[in-house]
């Protein structure tokens, strides 16, 4: 690990399998790194906290980088312009403000009935086997089931979309660094695919709304100026990715982590009321998202080194998530870890969303499993996906 390049190299399969070692050596050696490309990487809490709730590190910047991921030959007319993903204020707070009701902690909490009758379902139809895909059969199908209500997508069509979300995630590592041009491809041809089918529901839900996210889009976008069409389709989108590929990753890699520390699973067995406890040290432990990234709207002075206006930094949660300057033994799966002020969700103007929904989803699935699957094992080897940006399971074979 000699050379720069290595100290931050997310394609490498090491990093994919173990980020940890990697993010340790980065902070110890170069905590303000500027890698060969030209962009930084940013490793302490501190400094990753700065980044994300600091006007001077701003999304607005993106849209070179963008351009690369999100390039569409269509006419302008049928483009889906930025998620508010991508968008700083004032058109954040606009986007933001028209689906934050959706997902207050009072709304997601009246649905703690219906994601455990789900979570029953799921579990049901694996009921006389053996043992069980937690990605397939659990992770993936609890909360896009969820999504997709929330959204009013028609059932049955989870499956037609799975993949075209898959490719979006997987192209979020193409930002701003080398990648595979076949990567880049499948995740621009994705977006235009989902966006097309949201746009196709449009018709139906105009003259029939029903009581969903698009519903609610729809008639913002119809009072004038608050939406256009291209937001919508571009929230719904987002929406749809974000509502799941995160929950998926907690539930695999959270159930890996309890399974790979026998104590803490015991331990949370023994006492089912530390779940949400369990959920937030996870979280912590091996975050869903292990990066994002902002652009300087000014020169900016991070320890001594100059970050000049216009360079993209790169905000690594996953290490922050490990600093042990805030996680005392932060390399220890701890359940019942006090203070766990982790930043797995992201902080400032974009935090996440669906924190709420993604937070009970994951205590209802883990909390279900482990009650009603006694002698739960890893049955062989995890397969961890090619993504870095969102880390988790490809597949979580495990016995019962």
């Amino acid at each position: 690990m000699a050379s720069g390049e290595a100290l931050f190299n997310p394609y490498l399969p090491e990093f994919h399998a173990d980020p940890y070692p990697f993010y340790h050596r980065l902070r110890a050696v170069a905590p303000v790194y500027q890698t060969p490309m030209g962009f930084w990487v940013l490793t302490r809490y501190d400094d990753v906290l700065t980044v994300l709730r600091d006007p001077r590190f701003g999304r607005d910047g993106f849209e070179q980088m963008l351009a690369a991921v999100y390039a569409d030959d269509r006419a302008e007319s049928s483009r889906l312009p930025r998620s508010m993903l991508f968008r700083d204020p004032p058109d954040h707070t606009r986007l933001r403000a028209l689906v934050s009701k959706a997902f207050t902690p009072r709304v997601i909490e009246r649905m703690r009935e219906h994601i455990q009758d789900i979570v029953h379902r799921l579990l049901g139809r694996v009921r006389d086997a053996k043992g069980m895909d937690v990605i397939t059969d659990l992770a993936y199908p609890l909360p896009v089931t969820v999504i997709c209500e929330m959204l009013g997508v028609p059932t049955g069509d989870e499956g037609v979309i799975r993949q075209w979300s898959s490719d979006v995630a997987r192209s979020l590592d193409a930002i701003g660094m080398p990648s595979d041009i076949e990567v880049v491809a499948r995740g621009r041809a994705a977006r235009r695919e989902l966006g097309d089918y949201f746009r196709r529901l449009l018709p139906e839900r105009r003259r029939r709304p029903q009581d969903d996210l698009l519903s609610l889009l729809i008639a913002a976008e119809e009072a004038g100026d608050t939406l256009s069409e291209g937001e919508l389709l571009a929230t719904c989108v987002l929406l749809f990715i974000a509502g799941h590929e995160t929950t998926v990753n907690l539930i695999g890699n959270g159930l890996l982590a309890l399974l790979r520390h026998p104590d803490q699973l015991g331990r949370l067995r023994d006492d089912p009321a530390l779940i949400q406890s369990a959920v937030e040290e996870l979280l912590r432990y091996d975050s869903p998202v292990q990066r994002t990234a902002r652009i300087t709207t000014t020169d900016v002075e991070v320890d001594g080194r100059t970050l000049a206006k216009g360079s993209m930094v790169v905000a690594a949660i996953g290490a922050a998530n490990r600093d042990p300057a805030h996680f005392p033994d932060p390399d220890r799966l701890d359940i019942t870890r006090r203070d766990n002020r982790h930043i797995a969700f992201g902080f400032g103007i974009h935090f996440c969303l669906g924190a709420p929904l993604a937070r009970l989803e994951g205590q209802i699935a883990l909390g279900t499993l482990l009650r009603e699957r006694p002698g739960l094992a890893v049955d062989a080897t995890p397969t961890w996906r090619e993504s870095s940006t969102l880390r988790g399971l490809r597949a979580l074979p495990v016995t019962f």
